[in-house]
């Protein structure tokens, strides 16, 4: 009989002391595919951070031709091989639904030029040159078109000469070849030499044997090379060529006074070929090199300081086990970096922004698991011995990873939520910052439930820590939860009082939306924004004065955070950023342009109505998530109290009247996760309590809760304040706003957990309570899971 206690307990032994190896064994494992990744591996950099254009072309319907997608993937090939031509080291070209295409530029810095070069339809005709006259007929005029299809466009070697061109008798699609080349024998200077195909030359040669037909003087001795309704070339042909025979040998030279730019440009866009219907450039964002260098140097000095502060805070709060965390989270973040150059993604800026963002979140979990098991430590043994201290701190640990487990999974479940439709409804940068939020979500799982858990209870073995229990910071009571145990602050017994006092605030936001009105960014509305960098400082007044005497004064000039100058206004062509720029030089000296961005009004509407639409769904996918999860009457409490925050943050943007922009969404989405985060950890307490004695009132639970919660949400909050306090004061001025954005949202969202979501719960639970049947039912469930409170 005594024999058989001793075989199960060996048993159970042999149980636990397999289950740290195999969690060391994947930590190890983790560890070091992240280390060959990131040594391996070079990072793929988004253009706001190497510099660049990125540019966003929409087809249009042509004549006779459909602008589905079948035509707009055709378009794509054709802009490969222009972009090709062109030779930009690695550009990127991509279909963005039926009928856009993304096309990424690194390196050039002259958005009109990559415009003019790609987006222009290139139909590259033949004509024979019928007469030679000084004006366009009245039909052209009015219409754009002559009887029969002919066209008189402006002779290029005469000016206010015009030339009468017959039908085509040749299209660029019998081009097979195009170069630009110099000529050094006899000086000529650029010219663009054609080859055409087999069937091509033969009409090539019939063109130019028609011509050569017409006496040596005469104006109609010439054939009109024809580039998008324009004539590039109209080369007379020689008196050598015989008449009806014409050029033979399938090729050509186009000339015109080039220069070597105009001459490769024109070879590229012969060479790629025509685009099968047109395209417009609704959307251009251009990057100087400097500053996306100046971007990732602040980024990374607030996520040095940032990482040091949250972990000195760590290690004071937890003592050692603060400091194994702070481990896990360097862990944490190679994990985090190896992922994203493994996966091929693009780091932008607002992705490195929620690298940095994760981290702070990422500490969400060790603080969660740490409080669990102070709690459990705290209570007095059933038999003390001499080895109660580790099988204390084992018992406690283990009991505080497994209470905190579906707290770690519904949080970061419902963070993902928020990262994913941001991935799905964002553009350009932004979509970066939902992939490496999701990347750092999922390895801060791996960090706390896995590397954090081997470092601990590897500690706590220790001989040295079993004698001194108090240095891993489990032992004892904090100072604020021995606060709070003699004050017990009861806060949803009175939830009129808090939930009219959080009303209230979500009534001066509207204010200021409604009053004030949002300040939405050019991308939201449609226009153009230029930042410029001057020599000299210029103040907001006389920048305002410089471009209202370029022709704009109703643009919207603000000084940015570098001492530059920013513009915005609805229609902004490149004439008048040039006058722009030469007011500014009298005021600031030298200028230079670091962003340069257009968005056509549709696409920013299209824009605007995503944002929208992803706020709404994620609203919707949280509510559902945590009905689910959780009683409907919960689920609505969090989900109210993070509408508030969402309120209250989009108020405090308009009172400030700061841009409300595509970044500015990517932050909200985060304060949506977030805020949803903080109160999934009280539900998810609420619901224990529930469980281990349905005799007490519900408003006692609820306080209860928020009370044993409230450490955590405190540290959890310093953690991630440490991170966006670094972003705000180093991150740089396009990261300001963004860390703004998240302060805000972070401090609101430990506020709304106590007062709005917990008060709420206790009254849609008076209203509605749950039926005596469903409460016995997960009474016995609770039971048989053994929960521990």
């Amino acid at each position: 009989m005594s024999r058989t206690p001793r075989r199960t307990s060996a048993a159970g032994a042999q149980r636990r002391s397999r289950a740290p190896l195999w969690r060391a064994l994947l930590a190890c494992a983790a560890v070091g595919v992240s280390l060959f990744f990131a040594l391996s591996t070079p990072p793929r950099l988004g253009l706001d951070l190497k510099g660049g254009t990125h540019l966003v072309l929409q087809t249009r319907d042509g004549p006779g031709v459909r602008a589905d997608g079948a035509a707009t993937d055709r378009a794509l090939e054709v802009l490969r091989k222009r972009v090709d031509a062109l030779g930009v080291a690695e550009p990127s070209l991509s279909r963005a639904g039926e009928n856009r295409i993304v096309v990424e530029l690194p390196g050039v810095q002259d958005p009109r030029e990559a415009a003019e070069v790609i987006g222009r339809t290139a139909q590259l005709t033949f004509h024979p040159v019928e007469e030679v006259t000084d004006r366009r007929p009245a039909a052209q005029e009015r219409t754009g078109k002559e009887p029969g299809g002919a066209r008189t466009l402006p002779d290029p070697d005469a000016a206010g000469a015009f030339l009468r061109l017959g039908p085509a008798a040749l299209t660029g699609e019998g081009v097979r070849e195009a170069a630009a080349q110099f000529d050094t024998a006899q000086g000529s200077g650029w010219s663009v030499t054609v080859d055409f195909r087999d069937g091509a030359s033969g009409r090539w040669a019939e063109l130019t044997g028609q011509a050569a037909c017409r006496a040596p003087d005469a104006p109609q001795r010439r054939v009109a090379i024809v580039l998008d309704d324009r004539v590039v070339s109209a080369p007379h042909i020689q008196q050598s060529v015989p008449c009806r025979t014409g050029i033979t040998g399938g090729s050509t030279q186009i000339t015109g006074g080039f220069d070597d730019e105009e001459a490769k440009d024109l070879a590229a866009l012969v060479k790629g070929g025509a685009l099968p219907v047109p395209v417009e450039v609704v959307e251009q964002r251009t990057v100087g090199p400097t500053l996306g260098a100046d971007a990732i140097r602040a980024s990374a000095q607030a996520a040095v300081v940032g990482l040091v502060c949250t972990g000195l805070f760590l290690t004071v709060v937890y003592r050692l086990l603060g400091g194994l965390a702070t481990l896990a989270l360097g862990v944490y973040g190679l994990l985090s970096y190896a992922a994203l150059v493994a996966l091929g993604a693009t780091l932008t800026l607002p992705g490195l922004a929620g690298f940095v963002l994760a981290v702070g979140m990422a500490v969400d979990a060790n603080v969660l698991v740490f409080e669990r098991a102070r709690e459990d430590y705290g209570r007095p043994a059933l038999r003390p011995d001499r080895n109660r201290s580790e099988r204390d701190l084992l018992r406690a640990l283990r009991i505080g990873f497994r209470q905190a487990y579906s707290a770690v999974i519904d949080s970061n479940v419902t963070t993902l939520l928020a990262a994913g439709l941001l991935f799905v409804f964002a553009t350009g940068p932004v979509k970066g910052f939902g992939v490496t939020l999701s990347l750092g979500v999922l390895a801060s799982m791996v960090s706390a439930m896995v590397v954090t858990r081997v470092l601990a209870e590897w500690a706590v073995r220790r001989r040295g820590v079993r004698r001194r229990p108090g240095v891993t910071g489990l032992a004892g009571r904090s100072r604020l939860r021995a606060w709070l145990a003699s004050r017990r602050p009861r806060l949803a017994r009175r939830p009129g009082l808090w939930l009219s006092v959080m009303g209230g605030l979500v009534l001066v936001a509207l204010a200021g939306i409604g009053l004030r009105g949002l300040e939405f960014g050019v991308e939201f509305t449609g226009g153009r924004l230029i930042e410029y960098s001057t020599g000299r400082p210029v103040d907001a007044g006389t920048a305002r004065q410089a471009v209202a005497d370029a022709g704009f004064p109703r643009a919207v000039v603000q000084e940015t955070g570098d001492g530059g100058v920013s513009v915005r206004t609805e229609a902004l062509d490149d004439a008048g950023s040039e006058r722009i720029q030469q007011e500014l030089r009298e005021a600031g000296g030298r200028v230079t342009v670091e962003r340069d961005e257009t968005v056509g009004p549709s696409l920013g509407a299209e824009l605007r109505d995503k944002a929208l639409l992803a706020l709404a769904l994620a609203v919707g996918a949280q509510l559902l998530y945590l009905s689910i999860r959780f009683r409907w009457t919960l689920a609505t409490a969090a989900v109210a109290a993070m509408v508030q925050d969402v309120l209250l943050v989009v108020g405090l943007f308009a009172w400030l009247g700061k841009p409300v922009d595509s970044v500015f969404l990517a932050a909200l989405l985060t304060v949506v996760g977030y805020s949803v985060n903080d109160t999934v950890v009280v539900l998810d307490r609420l619901r224990s309590l529930r469980r281990a004695d349905r005799s007490q009132p519900l408003p006692d639970l609820a306080d209860a809760a928020v009370l044993r919660t409230l450490p955590r949400t405190l540290n959890t909050g310093m953690g991630a304040l440490f991170i966006l306090v670094a972003l705000a004061l180093l991150g740089g001025d396009s990261l300001t706003d963004f860390s703004v954005a998240l302060l805000a949202g972070v401090v609101l969202g430990m506020v709304s957990t106590a007062l709005t979501a917990a008060p709420l719960a206790a009254v849609l639970e008076r209203w509605r309570p749950e039926p005596r049947r469903v409460v016995a039912d997960r009474r016995r469930a609770g039971n048989d899971a053994g929960a521990v409170v």
